[in-house]
C-alpha cells in the first residue's frame, strides 16, 4: 500500500502543478485584459483547490504510513538532523501552501467584480505555487535525490 500511495502521491504533484501554473495565467490574462470571469474561470478556480486538497490528503496519508516519517519521529527523540528537517519542512510548506490555494480559491469566489477576482486568484495562487516549489523533493533538491516520477 505504502508504494502505491507513494505512486499515486508522486504522480498527482504534476497534476497540481498543471493546474496551478494553467490557472496562473488564466487569471494573468483576465486581470490583464479585463476578461469577464466566467464560468469556466469559476471552475478553473474550484478544480485547482480541490486538485491541491487531493494532493494534501494523499500527502498525508502516506505520511502517516511512511516507514521514513516513523523513523523521523523516532530520530526527533534523539535529536536533530537533516532528513526530520526535511520531513516536517516539507510537511508544514505544502500544508501552507494549500492554504494560500484554500484562502485565494474562497476569497475569488465572493469577491465582487471580475478584477478582483482574477486578482486574488493570481495573487494566492501564485503564492501557493511558489512555497510548493520551493517544498518539492526534486532530484537536484541538495536536501534529496528523488526521482521526478515513482513507479507503482
Amino acid at each position: 500500500m505504502h508504494q502505491s500511495l507513494l505512486a499515486a502521491h508522486s504522480l498527482f504533484r504534476w497534476a497540481v502543478l498543471f493546474a496551478l501554473l494553467f490557472s496562473i495565467y488564466k487569471a494573468w490574462q483576465g486581470h490583464r485584459k479585463l476578461l469577464p470571469f466566467t464560468k469556466t474561470d469559476n471552475s478553473l478556480r474550484h478544480w485547482t483547490a480541490t486538485i491541491a486538497h487531493i494532493q494534501l490528503l494523499l500527502g498525508i496519508i502516506l505520511y502517516t504510513q511512511s516507514p521514513v516519517a516513523k523513523a523521523m519521529v523516532s530520530e526527533i527523540k534523539n535529536g536533530w538532523s537533516d532528513p526530520v528537517f526535511f520531513g516536517l519542512l516539507h510537511l508544514c510548506l505544502m500544508l501552507t501552501a494549500v492554504v494560500f490555494i484554500t484562502i485565494g480559491s474562497a476569497k475569488a469566489k465572493r469577491a465582487a467584480t471580475d478584477s478582483s477576482k482574477f486578482k486574488i486568484m493570481l495573487t494566492f495562487f501564485s503564492i501557493g505555487l511558489c512555497i510548493i516549489l520551493i517544498a518539492i523533493p526534486w532530484p537536484f533538491s541538495p536536501l534529496t535525490q528523488r526521482p521526478y516520477l515513482r513507479h507503482f
